[in-house]
Parts: C-alpha cells; structure tokens; sequence
C-alpha cells in the first residue's frame, strides 16, 4: 500500500471573515460578575466577534470563500468539491456546503457537504481533501471552517461564554502542478469515550404516543477544567511526536499555528517544541475561541498581516469536541493570501 503513488495537493489560497461586532471583556461585566483581568489572566482573550441580527456562519463561510477562491487565482466554476467544517451549523440541513455552492455560483452537479468533527475540523477536511485528490477522484476542493458559536451559548453561564467567538476561515486545494505535495505529513485522532467534556444536544420530543424522552438544555456544555488537562497532557507530546513522524526537527518548521482555545495551553506546545514568541501565532486575544475556524482564521489572517512570512512550513494542529484533535505539517506558498 505503500507503494501507491498520490497526486500531490497543493495549498491555492486561503481567506478569512470575521462578524463586525466586537464584544470586549468589559462589555461581558454587563451581564454577571466578572472583570477584563479576571478572563485574560486565564484565556489571553480581550475580546471576540458576534454575529448580530440575522447574520450567521453561512454569510462569514462564504465571505471567507470568496477570498479564498479570489486568492489562489481560480474561479467559482474550478471547484469540483465543497467541505464545509463546523461545530454546530445553523442549521442540519441543507449543508454549509450546500448554501456556499449556492451563494457562489458553483454548479449544481458539484457535491457539497458538512463534517462534524468540531475545533480539528479544518485539520480533518484537509485529509479527505488529501484522499479525494490523491486518488484522482477530484481537482480542486474548496473548504471552508465557519461557526456562530455565540448563538449557542447560554449567556448566563460565565465559564462558556466568555470563551467564544465567529469567524470562518477558508481554503482552496487542488491537484499540485509541480509535483510538491503541500501536505507533508497529516494526522487525525478521536476518543469518542470521553466526548460529553464537550457537547451540544439537539432538541427533539419523542413522539406523543411513546414513552418521552429526557430533554437537555440546548446550549454548549463543557467541564473546562477536564478539557483544559486533557489537552495539556496530549497535545503538546502529539505535535512533538508528528513532527518526529515526518522526519523533520522542530527547528526546520517556520511556524506553529494552532487552534485558538487558550493561551496556556498554546504556550505549552510552544515550550515543548522550543519556539520563540515570534514562531508562534496566534489572535485568541482578538477573537477567542472561533471553534472549526480557528486555525484557517489564524494562518490567513497571519499571512495577510505579515506574522507569516511566505514561503514557509507550518504546523497546523487543533482539538476539540468528540474528543478530536489532529495536526498537519504543511507547506505555504508565495500568493496564497
């Protein structure tokens, strides 16, 4: 198996959208006790963007889509393939990836759909990115990672909310031309047996003429304080051990770019990895945690402001509700945002 020859993937572009409003720590002290110093000292985020109105992931997935298709110098009618990612859409059905193929003109006989696999969803829709054009099957896929985390919140609980924001981040990938495979090494992983630290439960009765089911609140829930040692204790080992995997030496990657869940524990991979201040990025102060697209947010955005100096190898790596995490060592080319 081994032995298979792949068709090389190559990162095109790359975009971003983020919701105009802007909701600071202190504007949170309007709804329960608490201060800008209290959330900063344990997140490192100051702020983070809200959808308002009608607004919702679908608008920033295709703002963020157009910006990436606009980029890697294709057009709406190149893409073959759309992957949306999210950690809860607004809705189940139609897709993400439906609405965006609509919105953006991309024929109808193109397939389109949604995974789950929440915060690691980028990281997860590039790998079957990487098997569909592989294996020949498809040329050019668009993905795009968007979330409007804000309105499943419960905003009267402190612990949750202080930590969410939305944005989308997108990507175009297609058939390398050159023979470089962007991908250099690409690693996904769950551990369904411990997925209620995270959750969202749908609404649904059962019908009247059974017996009635046990309905749950219908917002985000999460044990912080299980996530946050979980992550800790895995995630930093993980990179180091991908990195390891691949062949490489830490010092040969330019840039880590992770999701953006918590300072802290961001610092953690950076130290294990050895990496300067400068290696790192990171937006969690201005955006908080974006859910699926946080990490497409942090690198287009990295890119766009110059923190990520072209061309360049990164690391891409990511964790959330299922339990999911995984990662990716990836090249960035010249032209891509």
């Amino acid at each position: 198996m081994n032995n298979i020859k792949t068709i090389p993937l190559k990162i095109a572009g790359v975009g971003y959208c983020v919701p105009e409003t802007v909701v600071t720590n202190d504007d949170l002290t309007k709804l329960y006790d608490t201060s800008d110093e209290w959330i900063y000292s344990r997140t490192g985020i100051k702020e983070r963007r809200l959808v308002s109105g009608n607004e919702s992931a679908v608008d920033l997935g295709a703002k963020a889509a157009e910006h990436a298709i606009a980029k890697s110098g294709l057009k709406a009618e190149d893409i073959d393939m759309v992957i949306s990612a999210s950690s809860a859409p607004p809705e189940l059905y139609p897709a993400i990836g439906c609405r965006i193929q609509a919105h953006l003109g991309i024929p109808n006989d193109v397939p389109a759909f949604d995974i789950t696999a929440a915060c690691s969803g980028l990281i997860y829709a590039l790998s079957i990115a990487k098997g569909f054009i592989g294996s020949g099957m498809y040329k050019t896929i668009l993905l795009v990672a968007t979330d409007n985390n804000s309105r499943l919140l419960n905003w009267e609980d402190r612990s949750a909310s202080i930590l969410f924001g939305d944005g989308a981040g997108a990507m175009v990938v297609t058939a390398s031309d050159d023979g470089v495979d962007d991908i250099i090494s690409i690693d996904i992983r769950a551990n369904g047996a411990i997925g209620d630290l995270i959750k969202l439960p749908l609404a649904g009765k059962n019908c009247p003429l059974v017996e009635p089911n046990t309905e749950e609140p219908q917002f985000i829930e999460m044990n912080g304080k299980e996530v946050y040692k979980f992550v800790a204790r895995v995630l930093p080992h993980y990179v180091e051990e991908m990195v390891e995997k691949a062949g490489m030496k830490a010092e040969e990657i330019d840039y880590l770019i992770p999701h953006q869940a918590n300072l802290r524990i961001i610092q953690a991979v950076q130290e294990r990895l050895g990496y300067s201040d400068d290696k790192v990025v990171t937006n969690i102060k201005y955006y908080g945690n974006t859910s699926a697209a946080s990490i497409p947010l942090a690198l287009a955005e990295g890119v766009e402001k110059g923190n990520v100096k072209l061309p360049s190898t990164a690391i891409l790596c990511g964790f959330g509700a299922g339990m999911t995490w995984g990662g990716a060592i990836v090249r960035l080319r010249e032209g891509i945002c």
